[in-house]
Parts: structure tokens; sequence; C-alpha cells
């Protein structure tokens, strides 16, 4: 009888032991499947964080590499020295912190790194459009001032100022210069500009007048023919007419004026060299 109750009592104690033994394993199988699903989230969590500096390192390239662009116009339009403007060039970031090269960043040091590079390529991006604005102002001015021959090959026939008047009639003020030049030789403008007259002018004969902005305005006479029209765009050295001696003329020739601000100017101090070649005695008008 003692010998069942004992058998029985083992029987239970080792079901017990069973049980608690079950359910420990469990609570343990549970706690690991927590785990893995913490860990899988963080890298979950790294892997999107990596994906995004990874993003952001692409727009900073990019963004790098339009700046080296604009930094080599610039470079052109400037004549500056090569390298000028480098961006290619990693810039220092961080602090002194200690630690090697291979010592681990926190993502949010890297983010912080990276803001202050976007600044400061957004600073420079603006910088560098605001020069380029500048500069190209400043190219735009130095084309449309009157700066070359309004025709080639060619020598100064008359100048400017007060001048025998060619038809005899003692001294008369001359508005320009003239040029030699045979009928039908192009005639180019000196600077760019825009057209803002041609056609024919009293004594002038067939005119053009190019508007060069900031108060110039270049004007070719005596033209024997015309080949732009009243608002086209011309450029420094194209042709706008065929040299000739319609008008008032003594013979074929090119009259070129320059008038600076509504008034008459020497055209000399804009030809260079050219306005300085000597005068001939071929026809004036």
């Amino acid at each position: 009888m003692l010998g069942s109750v004992l058998g029985v009592g083992c029987i239970i104690g080792l079901a017990g032991g069973i049980g608690a033994s079950a359910l420990n394993d469990s609570r343990l199988q549970a706690k690991v499947e927590r785990q893995d699903a913490e860990l899988a989230k963080v890298k979950r969590d790294a892997q999107t964080q990596v994906n995004a500096l990874a993003a952001r390192l692409g727009e900073l390239q990019a963004q790098a590499t339009r700046l080296n662009a604009l930094g080599e116009r610039l470079t052109q339009m400037g004549k500056l020295e090569d390298g000028e403007f480098d961006f290619n060039e990693t810039p220092g970031l961080g602090d002194g912190d200690a630690g090697g090269p291979t010592s681990d960043i926190p993502v949010k040091d890297v983010n912080a790194d990276l803001q202050v590079l976007e600044q400061r390529f957004a600073a420079s991006g603006r910088q560098l459009s605001v020069m380029e604005s500048l500069m190209f102002d400043h190219q735009l001015q130095q084309n449309a001032v009157p700066s070359r021959m309004p025709i080639r090959n060619s020598y100064v026939t008359s100048g400017f100022g007060t001048r025998a008047d060619p038809f005899g009639r003692g001294a008369a003020t001359h508005k320009g210069m003239d040029f030699h030049a045979k009928v039908g030789d192009p005639v180019m403008a000196v600077a760019e500009g825009v057209v803002s007259f041609a056609g024919v002018k009293g004594g002038y004969g067939n005119v053009v007048d190019v508007d060069h902005g900031n108060g110039y305005v270049t004007r070719y006479a005596h033209n024997s023919r015309l080949v732009v029209k009243a608002g086209d765009l011309v450029r420094a050295g194209q042709e706008v007419a065929k040299a000739g001696s319609t008008g008032r003329s003594t013979g074929a020739h090119v009259h070129f004026e320059v008038w600076e601000n509504g008034n008459v100017v020497n055209p000399r101090k804009f030809l260079g060299d050219g306005g300085n070649t000597p005068v001939g005695r071929i026809s004036r008008g």
C-alpha cells in the first residue's frame, strides 16, 4: 500500500517537473522570438537610415557636379586659373574628438555633418549664381560697347569734327568717320545690339542705326543696300548693310557715327588701332 502511494507521488513529481520545464522552454522561446523581431526591426531601421544617407549623398554629389560646372563657366568667363572652384574636394566636417579612422560614427552625427555640408553647398551655389549674373552682365556690357571697325581691310578717309565740305560749301562739321569701301562691301556692326532704324534718312541715304544699350547707338550710312530690318538682333561683326554712295555722298564709302546718351561723339576712341589709321584722300560724305 505504502509502495503504491510512493509510486504515485513519484509519478506526480515527475510530471510536475516536466510541466515546469516545458513552461520555461515556452517562455524562453517567446523571449527569443521577441529578440529576433526586435533585431529585425533594428536592421530594417538601420537599412532605412543607410538608404536615406545614400540618397542624400547622391544629391550632394549631383549638387557638387552642378557647382563644378558653374565654377568652370565662371573660370572661363572671368579668365581665372583652373581649379579656382573645385567642389569635389571633401571639406572637413565633425569635431576634434579622438578616435581612429575606423571608429564608429553615430548616424545622428553623420546626419548633422551632411546637413552642414548641404548648407555650405547651398550658400556656395547662391554666391556662384550671383557671381555668374554679375559676370554675365559685365560681359554683355563689354560686348555692347563699340570696339571694332565697321568694315574690313579699310582705312579712314575723313575724320570726326570740322572739315572742308566735300561739296565746296566751306567748313562743315563731320559727325562721324568715313572709311574707304567699294560698292557692295559688307558693312558690319561694331558691337551687339538691336537695329532701331533701317531705311532712308535724308542726306545719310540708306542708313542703319543699332542700339547697343547703356546709351550707345551706332550709325552706318550711304549704303547701297540694307540686309537687316528694325527690331533685328545683331552681333558684333555681323553684316548689316552693303557699302555704297546713296544720299549726300561723292563716292562709295562707309560713314560711321557713335552716339552716346543722345550726343554724337568721336568714334575714334572706340575703334582701337583701326581708328588711328592715317586719313587718305578717298571720297568723303
